[in-house]
């Protein structure tokens, strides 16, 4: 096998610099070609704005540091591997360098790692006291909405109760508190108020999404979850389920109406009871 010249060295390494330079180059282009044509939906939620600002601060962050090393590591292949008589450097500790490399690294980790801290205590504090209520609930392949009636109370279900067209909430008539529950097939909120949301399943795990909002909440049978947000724009979102949940997974989609006040007590006014009146 013949032994390489250094001639041969230097165009080695100027293509394998030039293939790194061509590699930072194309993803720094994908990157900005793709978040014109395939970003993340305009937010929608007081939420997802806290949720925005810690993904763009963590990917320029993240991607500034990707960029500066491997242009870093592509400099000293191109230079010193054009170079194939230089002897390396060579020493058994160097401290201040080690630290150096430990310590920034740490520190730029912790900062992170606290600004994801914030913004989590402040998704999953408690809602305000005049949050509006309501529960979702997913099933095989559709969502469903529960709104507790003028009593403000949800009433009892019970799964037994359960008839697809009478009663799909399983409703329990004994229970006063249920008598004027809404079941509704889309989900109405009002701009700028809180909505604490219950998330259940029916049957198998689902996952309400909503990317404008920025919220997804798994849906477990046998668990009521509980997530909550603003909406800030009025509008019609769609929900989509986000976990596999069985072969209808790709038509699973619901609605929701983000509108004002009035029009929210407009609608609200024009929905009756899920069960009928008792004779």
């Amino acid at each position: 096998m013949p032994i390489p010249t250094h001639a041969d060295e230097r165009r080695t390494a100027a293509k394998v610099a030039a293939l790194i330079f061509a590699t930072v180059a194309l993803g720094v282009a994908f990157t900005l070609y793709a978040r014109g044509r395939w970003w993340l939906p305009p937010v929608a939620s007081a939420h997802g704005v806290l949720i925005d600002r810690l993904f763009y601060s963590t990917l320029w962050i993240t991607g500034a540091i990707f960029v500066l090393v491997h242009a870093f590591l592509g400099y000293l292949v191109w230079r010193h591997g054009a170079r194939g008589d230089e002897r390396a450097a060579h020493w058994h500790e160097h401290r201040r360098l080690e630290l150096t490399y430990t310590l920034v690294p740490a520190v730029g980790l912790a900062v992170m790692v606290s600004m994801s801290g914030v913004v989590w205590s402040k998704i999953h504090r408690a809602p305000p006291s005049d949050a509006m209520v309501v529960e979702v609930r997913g099933e095989q392949f559709a969502w469903q909405f529960r709104y507790p009636g003028p009593d403000g109370r949800f009433g009892r279900t019970d799964p037994k109760l359960i008839d697809p067209r009478r009663n799909p909430w399983g409703l329990d008539p004994a229970d006063p508190a249920a008598a004027d529950d809404l079941v509704t097939r889309d989900l109405h909120l009002v701009v700028d108020r809180p909505v604490r949301v219950r998330v259940r399943a029916r049957d198998v795990i689902h996952s309400f999404f909503v990317a404008e909002f920025r919220v997804k909440q798994d849906a477990v049978p046998g668990m009521t979850v509980e997530t909550w947000f603003v909406p800030t724009k009025t509008g019609v979102y769609e929900i989509a389920c986000a976990e596999l949940c069985g072969v209808g997974h790709y038509v699973m989609r619901g609605r929701v109406i983000v509108e004002g006040p009035d029009a929210f007590q407009a609608w609200l006014g024009q929905q009756k009871p899920a069960l009928p009146p008792a004779r």
